[in-house]
């Protein structure tokens, strides 16, 4: 694997408000660029808003604007709350960008002209919400409803251009045998499987029935269907589809991505038609399609009718209540990032934040800084080399939690990174549990034990600090700032390298995660 990343979000339809989904892969992916950049690796992360449509054109029309005002104004909604719950994306794209708009007139005309595109009629059924057309034998398959929103399919005929999806079964098949991880979690690509051997259909790139979007070149009765419009994105935002140009210059490097990150959803687009389209333009693939489940609320279906839906308000009140950092680590080491749904509850947010954060994480590091403030008069101790019990080689211990935590990472396993850096603590509670430094302090003569001891216990949780920081950075720059650490680098194998702590450091008491009574009216 190169020194450079490039992850994405699917740019979110700005014809929806923002709720846990869209915070959801937009905070796990954050999470995985800041572990990134705390490496020195080369992190491109981008993502945006999707905003051409038939939905969006519909919404501006009953509210009497125009569609270009409606995106502006959902647009800036969406970049507010990036900027609310701290996502370190690296750009923000919008497909009513002018040059995004050009590049993707480009990409199509490569298409017509290579034949890939052509003119075609379609009769069958058409998922309004999802904008998303079928077959008569995919739509009796599916009961006529659509398999998102549960609605009834429309009855469609519409003369539309059409991608030659059909003339790449083999190499779609080949893809998925040769690259076992394209696909991840396996339970999402063995679904993508059972699809593709139904049969690839050519599909439509095109609609006549609404003006929102960016005209085919050459023939602007039809506007560009809003997925592959959509799609483009990544490669627009790299400047891909531009001959020359700044943007291409500096930013091309980072193709192919190394993961879109997806809801399960929307797999079928991105695993296999963004790969078809890609192959017909002759760029390289990315590198993995990941397919995260859905959060459901206190162990049923998000429904506003129930009363359970996750927005945005709601977002901000555990934020209120626990801290931001506390609903970024819940979302990253709880979420959906499996085959199975998980459920968000008030009840269980609580317990994770009172287990991880408040009796693990928070109590270690106020135990350690108090009793070097109590025995060490605040300043942190030298490690003498005494024998100091516990049975933990300490740097051979940390080392091997750094690069579990490090591999992990790179498989967008967020939660067995994390959970790499929390045994770093739960170890400490473990060595005070064997030394008792508390007790061996009444004996004058084992102050240099009690040192040595003290020393192992705050180095230890300083490396483990630095391997939660993507998570939680917050909270961990205030740990930075108590034990006057400095600024976090971007070695992070160099900055984990025991010992680094030096003696004399003033380590003030920290207070990380107040302990908080559970209310129930919370959710």
């Amino acid at each position: 694997m190169s020194d450079r990343r490039y992850i994405t979000t699917p740019i979110y339809y700005v014809n929806a408000h923002p709720h846990i989904g869209h915070i959801y892969t937009s905070t796990i992916n954050d999470v995985y660029a800041r572990f990134q950049r705390s490496l020195g690796r080369d992190v491109f992360y981008l993502t945006g808003t999707d905003e051409h449509g038939q939905k969006v054109e519909t919404s501006a029309r009953e509210r009497g604007i125009t569609p270009r005002e409606l995106a502006d104004e959902n647009s800036a909604v969406f970049r507010s709350v990036l900027e609310m719950f701290d996502i370190s994306n690296d750009d923000f794209i919008r497909t009513t960008d002018a040059d995004h708009e050009r590049q993707v007139q480009g990409f199509v005309q490569q298409l017509l002209d290579a034949d890939m595109i052509y003119l075609g009629e379609f009769e069958g059924w058409y998922d309004e919400g999802q904008e998303e057309y079928y077959t008569e034998t995919k739509a009796k398959d599916l009961e006529y409803k659509s398999p998102v929103s549960g609605r009834s399919l429309v009855r469609a005929t519409e003369k539309n251009y059409y991608f030659r999806l059909s003339a790449f079964q083999e190499a779609i098949e080949a893809m998925f045998r040769d690259q076992p991880d394209f696909v991840r979690p396996e339970a999402r690509r063995n679904e993508m499987l059972g699809r593709i051997r139904e049969g690839l259909n050519d599909v439509p790139v095109s609609r006549t029935n609404f003006s929102w979007g960016i005209p085919v070149p050459g023939d602007e009765s039809h506007v560009i269907y809003v997925w592959i419009d959509a799609l483009f994105n990544y490669i627009t935002a790299l400047g891909l589809g531009d001959s020359d140009g700044d943007r291409r210059e500096s930013r091309a490097h980072w193709w192919p991505a190394d993961y879109h990150i997806v809801g399960k959803e929307i797999l079928w687009f991105h695993s296999v038609i963004w790969p078809a389209v890609l192959m017909a333009l002759d760029l390289p693939l990315p590198r993995c399609i990941y397919a995260h489940s859905f959060w459901i609320s206190e162990g049923q279906k998000m429904s506003k009718s129930l009363g359970n839906f996750i927005d945005l308000d709601t977002l901000q009140r555990y934020c209120d209540s626990y801290g931001r950092d506390a609903l970024r680590w819940y979302l990253a080491t709880q979420g959906p990032l499996g085959a199975t749904d998980a459920d968000f509850s008030a009840q269980h947010f609580h317990e994770t934040y009172t287990t991880d954060l408040v009796n693990t994480l928070g109590n270690c590091a106020s135990r350690v800084s108090a009793m070097i403030g109590k025995y060490c008069e605040g300043a942190c101790p030298v490690d003498s080399g005494a024998c100091a019990g516990g049975g933990v080689d300490w740097a051979d211990f940390t080392s091997g939690q750094v690069e579990s935590s490090i591999a992990a990472m790179d498989q967008f396993d967020l939660a067995g990174s994390i959970s790499a850096g929390l045994a770093i603590i739960r170890q400490v509670d473990a060595f005070i549990n064997d030394t008792a430094p508390f007790k061996l302090a009444k004996d004058p003569d084992a102050h240099v034990l009690v040192e040595t001891i003290l020393y192992r216990c705050a180095e230890a949780i300083r490396i483990a600090a630095c391997l939660l920081e993507p998570v939680m950075p917050t909270r961990m720059q205030e740990l930075r700032a108590a034990w006057n650490l400095g600024d976090a680098t971007s070695d992070l194998r160099s900055e984990c390298q025991w010992g680094r702590l030096e003696p004399g450091t003033v380590i003030e008491k920290v207070a990380l995660f107040p302990r908080i009574e559970f209310e129930s009216s919370s959710d």
